[in-house]
């Protein structure tokens, strides 16, 4: 009778203690999800810091590099006009020299084209004539 009622009480509690451990496993799991979440936005949050950070250093640098820049025009040129001018100048000159190049040459490039047009060959060739007796079995 003893150990009926020893056996009984370890069942229940085996039974206790698996319903209680099920339940502890849930509330761990449900702890880690939120964890997990947590560390997410958490992650989030440094990355649109980092960001933030980065764009305000890549300002400063920026206007750092106008700067210098701005500086050694001025000290080159003066305004930067003269600079200007001699680039577009030069510009103006080289879009020149390619309208000229073209003009020359368009009459050439109409030639080429056209005799490629014109020089068809009206001759099948014999890999095209085998392979066609192949398919129709002649």
């Amino acid at each position: 009778l003893l150990t009926t009622i020893s056996r009984k009480r370890h069942n229940n509690n085996t039974t206790m203690n698996s319903g209680t451990g099920i339940q502890e496993l849930m509330a761990a799991e449900t702890r880690a999800s939120q964890i997990v979440a947590e560390a997410r936005i958490a992650r989030g949050d440094r990355m649109k810091q980092a960001q933030v950070d980065a764009d305000e250093l890549i300002a400063a640098y920026r206007l750092e590099q106008q700067d210098a820049f701005d500086k050694k025009a001025n000290a080159d040129g003066g305004s930067g006009n003269n600079a200007s001018a001699k680039l577009q100048a030069e510009t103006n000159a080289e879009v020149q020299d390619m309208q000229g190049q073209f003009h020359q040459n368009a009459q050439k490039a109409v030639d080429v084209l056209l005799s490629k047009c014109c020089e068809v060959s009206l001759e099948v060739p014999s890999a095209r004539i085998r392979s066609t007796q192949k398919i129709y079995g002649k």
